[in-house]
This record gives structure tokens, sequence and C-alpha cells, in this order.
């Protein structure tokens, strides 16, 4: 197994995709031996606007994987993508981890990291430019990712803070 496992989005039921960006192992020594447990970290998405992230642990992996794909579908939000891009320049941090996204022009694709590419796919966005700065733990990068389009606006939502109204231009 390769130390970033690249795994293939799964179409499951309700039209959502999910994506294992990483499945980590960790052993607890006790008298018999040592007892494994696993944690995958999913991401799930629609390819329509609407991404969740979700962390899940068992003893199994694909216990793991199902508790973690649940988990991101609970958690799933809404992204306002502009033209198959993002709508402004957005800054994500989480942890030691700090992802920079800027808006593309059609044609440009995702130029991205395996796992910030993973959250953006399914969320479908279609092109973008990323830089991550920081800490490369998939599990920051990821959540990184996911704050920073939490918290982007569109345009009908900055008219309606300031106040205005927007001619289609």
């Amino acid at each position: 197994m390769s130390r970033m496992q690249k795994s293939e989005p799964r179409v499951s039921e309700g039209g959502l995709e999910d994506n294992v960006v990483k499945i980590y192992r960790c052993a607890k020594v006790v008298r018999g031996g040592r007892r494994f447990s696993f944690s995958a970290l999913v991401v799930v998405g629609d390819r329509q606007g609407r991404v969740g992230v979700g962390y899940g642990k068992a003893r199994e992996v694909p216990s793991a994987v199902e508790k973690g794909k649940k988990t991101a579908t609970r958690a799933m939000l809404k992204v306002g993508l502009v033209r198959g891009t993002i709508p402004h320049q957005t800054i994500g941090r989480y942890g030691a981890s700090k992802v920079v996204m800027i808006p593309a022009s059609k044609g440009t694709g995702i130029i991205a990291g395996g796992s910030v590419r993973a959250v953006l796919e399914l969320a479908g966005v279609k092109d973008v430019l990323t830089k991550s700065y920081g800490s490369n733990n998939p599990k920051n990068l990821v959540r990184a990712t996911f704050l920073a389009l939490r918290d982007m606006f569109d345009r009908d939502e900055i008219a309606r803070l300031r106040g205005v109204s927007l001619s289609s231009a």
C-alpha cells in the first residue's frame, strides 16, 4: 500500500459519491499481542455543489469507512459555485494547515493535491487553483478545504448584506 492511498469515488444511494481519502491504523498492545483499530477519512458529495467530510473509527476497515460516510452525509453543506469555479478567493485554516483557493478560468481544471482535490471534485468544482501551506496532514487539509468552502459568499448573499440590488452584467 502506498503512503497516500488513492481511491476512486464510489456512487452510493441518493446520487452521492464517496471517496476514502486516507485509512489510519492504530495498534494497542495487549497481553495477547497487538489489537488493531482503523480510522477512515471520508469525503461525500454529489458533484452538484453539496459536500461533506467525515471521520469514522472501528475495529475493521469497512466499518470505519461506513461510519465515516455516515458522519460525512450528516455534515454536508451547500457550496455556491459560479460557472464551475468558486465565487471568490478564500483561505481555509485548520490546525497547522492553511489552504488558499483562487477561482480559475474555464478549462484550467483542479490544480490541487490529493486531499484538497478529493473535497473539491466531490463538491462539483471544475476549475480552481489551490496552494496549501503548513502541515500536509490529510485530516487538516481536508478540514481546512471544507471550512474554506463553508465560509464563501455568493453574489445574492453579498447584495443582501450590503443592502443593494445587483443587475446581471
